[in-house]
C-alpha cells in the first residue's frame, strides 16, 4: 500500500527566487538576504534513511547562507523519485540508483544529459528485533532470508539455534515486519538476500517487498511496528534502531559481524561505480559477496539526484551550493554525529563537486 506523498500539496513552494549578490560563503551561494527579502525555498523529497543527516544538514546549510531554506519531505525513495521525474522536486534522495528506463525519462525534465545522481549517505542496515532480554543475535543470511519469507515462523527454529548455540531462545512466533511504500532500503535489502543466500531468496532486488508479512510505511513506521510487538523482527537503518531493540550481527565469510558505519564504509570502497552510466553518474555495485573481515555487507548508498539544467541561473545556484555543502567533509561529520552514518570517501566527494559544478542553466 503506497503513501501519497505530501510533496503535491507543496508544489507551489518550489519556485525559486535567489538574489544574485555577491558572497564569500564557503557553499558557494552568491548571494546574502538583505532586509524585506523573502527566503527561497529549495524542496526535495524522497529517503526516509536519509531524514536524520538530512536534519544535520540543513541546520549545517542555513547556518552557513541566509539566502535559501530546504526542506525535505522523507516519503521514501520511490516516492522521491517519482517526483523528481515529474518536476515537483528540485532534488531527491534515493537508497537506489535509477535504473535505465528512469534516468531516460529524466531527459525529458532535466534536459538532454538527464540527472546526476552521486552518493551522500553510507549506513549499515540493522536486523532488528524485539526479544525481551535478548539484545544480540546471530544471523547466517540465509537464516535471514528464510525469517523474511516465512518459511520460519518461530524464534526457536532449529536454523536460529545453529546460529546461536548458547542462547536462550524462546517459542514466540516470529512477526517478521517490512516495508509497505516503495523503499530503497527494501531494495538494498533484498539485493543483499538475493547475492548472499539466492537459494533461499530467489528473489531479484525491489524496491516492493516480494512477501506476504506485516507492512509498516516508512522507516519511522517500521520502527514503531516492532517496538510494538514482541517477536517482531525488521530491516531498518541504523541511524533509526535507537536502544530499545535487539541487534544481528550477520555472517560475513566465516564470522559473524556486527553493524558498524566502519564496515559499510569498507564494503563500499571494496565495489565498483555502475559500468555504461553517464559522465557524472556516480552510482555504485555494492560488493555484498565480501568476506573481507570487518565489512558489513548489509549496507545502504544513498543518493542525491539532482537535474543536470534547470530553467535559471538563480535554481542553477541554489542547488548548486547545497550540494557542494552536502558532500562536504563539513556536512559529512555532521551526519556521522547525528546519523551515525560513515563519511562518503573523499575520492567520490571529488567526483560529485565535479558534477555539481558543471550544472547549468537550459538552454
Amino acid at each position: 500500500m503506497k503513501r501519497i506523498s505530501p510533496a503535491i500539496a507543496l508544489a507551489a513552494c518550489f519556485a525559486l527566487t535567489l538574489s544574485g549578490c555577491g558572497s564569500d560563503d564557503p557553499t558557494g551561494a552568491k548571494g546574502v538576504g538583505g532586509s524585506g527579502q523573502q527566503k527561497n525555498v529549495l524542496q526535495g523529497i524522497g529517503s526516509s534513511a536519509q531524514k536524520s543527516a538530512m536534519d544535520a544538514w540543513i541546520a549545517g546549510f542555513e547556518k552557513k547562507q541566509s539566502t535559501t531554506s530546504v526542506q525535505y519531505s522523507p516519503d521514501g525513495s520511490g516516492a522521491g523519485v517519482k517526483q523528481f521525474l515529474a518536476g515537483a522536486a528540485k532534488f531527491a534522495g534515493s537508497d537506489k540508483y535509477l535504473d535505465d528506463d528512469q534516468a531516460a525519462k529524466a531527459n525529458s525534465v532535466c534536459g538532454p544529459d538527464g540527472a546526476y545522481e552521486f552518493p551522500v549517505y553510507i549506513s549499515p542496515i540493522a536486523v532488528a528485533f524485539n526479544l525481551p532480554g535478548i539484545k544480540h543475535l546471530n544471523f547466517a543470511p540465509s537464516t535471514i532470508a528464510e525469517i523474511f519469507s516465512g518459511k520460519i515462523s518461530a524464534w526457536d527454529d532449529p536454523a536460529i539455534k545453529a546460529d546461536n548455540p548458547n542462547a536462550k531462545l524462546p517459542s514466540t512466533k516470529i512477526t517478521a515486519v517490512h516495508r509497505s511504500d516503495d523503499s530503497g532500503t527494501t531494495n538494498n535489502f533484498t539485493d543483499y538476500l538475493h547475492q548472499t543466500a539466492p537459494k533461499a531468496w530467489p528473489d531479484e532486488a525491489a524496491e516492493t517487498f516480494p512477501h506476504k508479512g506485516e507492512a509498516a510505511s516508512g522507516t519511522t513506521g517500521v520502527v514503531q511496528t516492532v517496538q510494538g510487538a514482541e517477536g517482531a523482527i525488521g530491516y531498518i537503518d541504523a541511524s533509526a534502531v535507537g536502544k530499545d531493540l535487539g541487534t544481528a550481527k550477520i555472517k560475513v565469510g566465516s564470522n559473524f559481524t556486527a553493524m558498524t558505519s566502519e564496515g559499510a564504509a569498507t564494503v563500499v570502497g571494496e565495489s565498483k561505480q555502475t559500468a555504461g552510466r553517464g559522465k557524472h553518474d556516480l552510482a555504485i555495485d555494492l560488493n555484498r559477496t565480501t568476506t573481507t573481515k570487518g565489512a558489513y555487507p548489509l549496507v545502504l548508498v544513498s543518493y542525491h539526484l539532482v537535474c543536470s539544467s534547470y530553467k535559471d541561473e538563480k535554481t542553477v545556484d541554489a542547488v548548486k551550493a547545497w550540494e557542494k555543502y552536502v558532500v562536504s567533509s563539513a556536512a559529512q561529520q555532521a551526519a556521522e554525529e547525528n546519523a551515525g552514518s560513515a563519511a562518503i570517501p573523499q575520492s567520490v566527494s571529488d567526483k560529485a563537486v565535479r558534477a555539481i559544478d558543471s550544472i547549468t542553466v537550459k538552454k
